[in-house]
């Protein structure tokens, strides 16, 4: 199905995004993973073979996404799909998360897919999928996260603008993970999260999730059978987020 497509990942070297640069592999397209790990990135590369490639670097600076862009542009002609994945957060106020770390999170997780689309948008092949990816907390939080949840709650509400600006050029969807045990995509001294924990069973699908139930879903929403999608944020969570608990409530009480 993505025979020879080229899907660009960013965040891509480890954990979700590595699951997802790999998901298409197997699925035979050419993947263009970019992403700050040179080392991380380096090895996926080596794995995957020639017909893939690793661009590194920090995707908070304009001249890199700008040299990025022309290194992948120069090798495949055009993309089918960009995977815009990469993320940083520096917590919030209670860890007077400063002006200069807060725009450093907008930059990666907000900017960066939109100058990577503006970038690209021009070389995006028929049937073009973008797909961003945000997270439950764009919806929900904890204490101290503002960074993190201010920029994903703004790649959800990206989504929906450049579906509707890049109408007939490419479908624009979101996914928003929930709890997601990547250890097992960060190297081979990490250990994956018992399936019997409490944190797993408290979960109404009764586990926590894995970067294949996120690869899946972005494959989906690539696919020409999704060709009807777009402007859409879809929630892989286990069903956390339509679960209410109060206290007294299945064992648990709040004790501030």
């Amino acid at each position: 199905m993505f025979q020879n497509k080229v899907a660009v990942v960013t965040g891509g070297a480890n954990g979700i995004g590595r699951c997802i640069a790999e998901s298409f592999a197997a699925q035979h397209a050419r993947v263009v993973v970019i992403d700050r790990d040179a080392r991380a990135g380096k090895q996926l590369i080596q794995r995957l073979g020639q017909d893939h490639l690793f661009i590194p670097g920090d995707l908070s600076d304009r001249t890199f996404l700008e040299s990025a862009c022309t290194q992948l542009l120069a090798r495949y002609g055009g993309i089918d799909f960009l995977i815009n994945n990469a993320y940083v957060t520096h917590a919030g106020l209670l860890s007077a998360c400063s002006f200069e770390d807060f725009n450093t999170t907008l930059a990666v997780c907000v900017t960066a897919p939109y100058y990577l689309t503006l970038l690209l948008k021009d070389h995006m092949r028929p049937g073009a999928s973008i797909v961003n990816i945000a997270s439950t907390r764009a919806f929900m939080s904890q204490r101290d996260t503002e960074s993190y949840t201010a920029a994903k709650g703004a790649i959800v509400a990206l989504t929906h603008g450049l579906a509707n600006s890049l109408a007939g050029i490419a479908r624009v969807n979101c996914v928003a993970p929930g709890w997601i045990d990547t250890s097992a995509w960060q190297g081979e001294q990490s250990r994956p999260m018992s399936p019997s924990s409490a944190d797993a069973l408290q979960h109404p699908a009764q586990r926590i999730g894995k970067p294949e139930d996120i690869a899946r879903t972005v494959l989906f929403l690539c696919a020409p059978d999704a060709d009807f999608i777009t402007g859409e944020n879809i929630t892989v969570d286990g069903g956390m987020t339509k679960r209410m608990i109060y206290h007294n409530d299945e064992g648990w009480t709040y004790a501030p």
